[in-house]
């Protein structure tokens, strides 16, 4: 186990090292607004010229699909991303990486009775993973542009209830680099 963990290591100190000779961040930290499923306040920072930790924190509507069919679920969240970002052409960068998201979700169901109809509100803490796919554009100005797809695995659960779905977003941001 131990030269494997060596193996592993010597792997990531060249991969890290490789990278810094052929290439640069665009930037060293953002800060801006998601749209689209996710609505949210974005940071975002590079630890070395690939690798980068984007934070969102927003309210998200995703139209999950569980066992028992599809289910509207809206959730405040924050979703942490890893992400490795490579260059494509001047200003164009592409990421792949991934993350968890942690929040507070509802939803609304509805009770059909035989003289009216009742609604109810179901109240979750949420946990999920994702993955995180996109691409993102660095203007000539201190601006960014972001286009990303996020699939993933989310849990909702109370103390007597719990669930999992399909939880998804597709997202652009803008953001304003420093």
């Amino acid at each position: 186990m131990k030269n494997f963990q060596k193996h592993l290591m010597v792997f990531f100190l060249v991969m890290g090292m490789a990278g810094g000779v052929f290439a640069q961040a665009p930037y060293k930290h953002s800060i801006g607004a998601t749209a689209g499923n996710f609505e949210a306040l974005s940071y975002k920072t590079f630890f070395t010229n690939h690798l980068a930790l984007q934070l969102d924190l927003g309210y998200k509507y995703t139209v999950g699909a569980t066992r028992y069919g599809n289910i509207d679920v809206n959730s405040f969240e924050l979703n942490p991303n890893l992400m490795y970002e490579g260059h494509f052409t001047k200003g164009l960068y592409g990421f792949i990486g991934g993350g968890v998201n942690l929040g507070y979700s509802w939803h609304w169901g509805v009770f059909d009775g035989w003289f009216y109809n009742t609604r109810y509100r179901y109240d979750y803490g949420k946990f999920g993973v994702n993955g995180i796919l996109g691409m993102e554009y660095k203007f000539n100005i201190p601006l960014t542009l972001q286009f990303d797809f996020r699939p993933g695995y989310g849990m909702l659960f109370t103390d007597d209830v719990d669930f999992d779905y399909f939880d998804w977003s597709v997202n652009v941001g803008v953001r304003y680099t420093f």
